[in-house]
């Protein structure tokens, strides 16, 4: 007889207490291998596949697609070890991969191994359901249809699936033949498929309000159908603060009650700036980012004006002034924005925090920040400009003690030198918890930042 085993949501970390089930990777009568991913969910974190830690046959699932699930609650059983007792007659789903558990601890977030891709018993078939490595696995042919599927990013799978490709179908063009969202914007493009998943998902939010607007206003009394189909009356509409969003919510909130903050801004001329990056990207080596160049002012300064790299310990009643800086940067993705982090950002070069901040953007574009990833900063830089806004006052990312905003270089009437000129002019914000330092300490480290945007030789005498 099999034995039945029951997989439970693991503790994913860094105080994580549970997660929504977003896509189901498997279904039940499905044929898993050990550490093969069974279920995608979405974290305050991040959204990760969860692997399964025994090899069998899927029994039982539990939650639907958008259910939110607390950590130790069961995920599916699984039964191992033999032939499922409730098969139906002619019907073999007896599993020959190993049902011992994996050992892996933190099985949300990868393993070692390459994913399986499921299988479906039909009747009669014998299962052989075998475990690939990565040492044994090659890159499949286009039109192989069995086997594991050498996707890593649920960004990529959602892209394909969207718009009706099969990944099996794909020879990736990663390492080991990884199918990556370059292979599928290409395979997508030619077909004829222009309407990619980030188009879809910027509209996905305002349909329902397209079809409300447009719909014929109905008779006094008369039922109609709501923004999801269903009969009753056409209102409001309720989105949930969940996941990445209810994280983001959550913390937002709890800033803005504990921190008392306050916010100082100022023009400068960033024209010698953007000058000299211009001289640094003609060299003929690695491109640099102005996000770079302002994250390197940014650690100088902190280093001249410490009391802003630090935290407020409430129980203890002590500020906490941090030796490193470990730089957080605000990254808008198409699940929300989060909060990626550049450890040890003091000892990096522009050429290494332009390489850094472009990792950690893509990881979280494509959805595979790990917790780790986005937590531990000591201090934030917030470059609003990219959405074509000149100011803002931020909220400080709790439990921080400061953020500096940046918003769009753009040419405008400046005085210089005497004389009234067109320059490229950014405004900088400061916004600070008052509590670690007073108004003069926040604005000598917002002009020094000032002064090293409009005259970067400034910042040789911090090195």
């Amino acid at each position: 007889m099999p034995q039945v085993l029951e997989f439970k949501l693991p503790d994913l970390g860094e105080g994580l207490t549970g997660a929504g089930i977003v896509r189901w990777l498997v279904e039940v009568g499905d044929v898993v291998t050990v550490d093969q991913p069974v279920v995608e969910v979405e974290t305050a974190k991040a959204m990760v596949d969860v692997p399964c830690p025994y090899g069998g046959v899927v029994t039982a699932r539990f939650g639907e697609e958008g259910t939110e699930l607390p950590v130790g609650a069961p995920l599916l059983t699984v039964a191992v070890g033999g032939p499922d007792a409730d098969r139906t007659p002619g019907e073999d789903r007896r599993p020959t991969a190993s049902s011992e558990a994996s050992g892996n601890v933190l099985v949300g977030y990868g393993t070692s191994k390459a994913p399986a891709r499921r299988r479906r018993v039909r009747p009669g078939q014998p299962v052989s359901a075998t475990h690939t490595t990565p040492a044994t696995r090659t890159t499949p042919a286009a039109g192989v249809l069995d086997g594991p599927v050498p996707v890593i990013s649920p960004l990529v799978r959602r892209l394909a699936r969207q718009n009706g490709l099969d990944l099996r179908e794909m020879t990736g063009s990663g390492p080991e033949g990884l199918i990556l969202r370059a292979d599928v914007e290409h395979a997508l493009r030619a077909v004829g498929v222009r309407q990619v998943q980030v188009r879809k998902d910027r509209t996905a939010a305002t349909e329902p309000y397209a079809r409300a607007a447009q719909a014929p206003t109905p008779a006094a009394g008369t039922a109609v159908p709501d923004v999801d189909g269903d009969v009753g009356d056409v209102g409001d509409v309720r989105v949930p603060l969940k996941g990445i969003r209810g994280a983001v919510a959550d913390k937002l909130s709890r800033s803005r009650t504990e921190i008392p903050d306050a916010t100082c801004w100022v023009d400068a001329d960033a024209t010698e700036l953007m000058r000299a990056r211009a001289a640094m990207n003609a060299s003929g080596g690695p491109k640099i980012s102005v996000l770079a160049l302002l994250a390197r002012i940014c650690t100088a300064a902190l280093a001249r004006f410490p009391e802003l790299n630090s935290s407020v310990d409430r129980e203890a009643r002590e500020v906490v002034r941090y030796a490193a800086v470990h730089l957080g940067f605000a990254a808008q993705t198409e699940r929300g924005l989060v909060v990626p982090v550049v450890r040890d950002a003091h000892t990096r070069d522009a050429e290494s925090l332009t390489a850094e901040f472009a990792r950690l953007t893509g990881a979280a574009r494509s959805g595979t920040l790990t917790p780790a990833e986005l937590t531990g900063g000591t201090f934030t830089l917030n470059n609003y400009g990219v959405f074509g806004v000149d100011g803002s006052t931020p909220i400080i990312n709790h439990p921080e003690a400061a953020m500096l905003g940046v918003g769009r270089i753009v040419p405008k009437p400046w005085v210089h030198e005497g004389e009234l000129a067109v320059r490229q002019v950014v405004q900088l914000s400061l916004t600070f918890d008052h509590r670690v330092c007073d108004g003069g300490t926040a604005g000598g480290f917002l002009r020094h930042v000032a002064d090293c945007v409009e005259q970067p030789a400034v910042l040789l005498r911090t090195l």
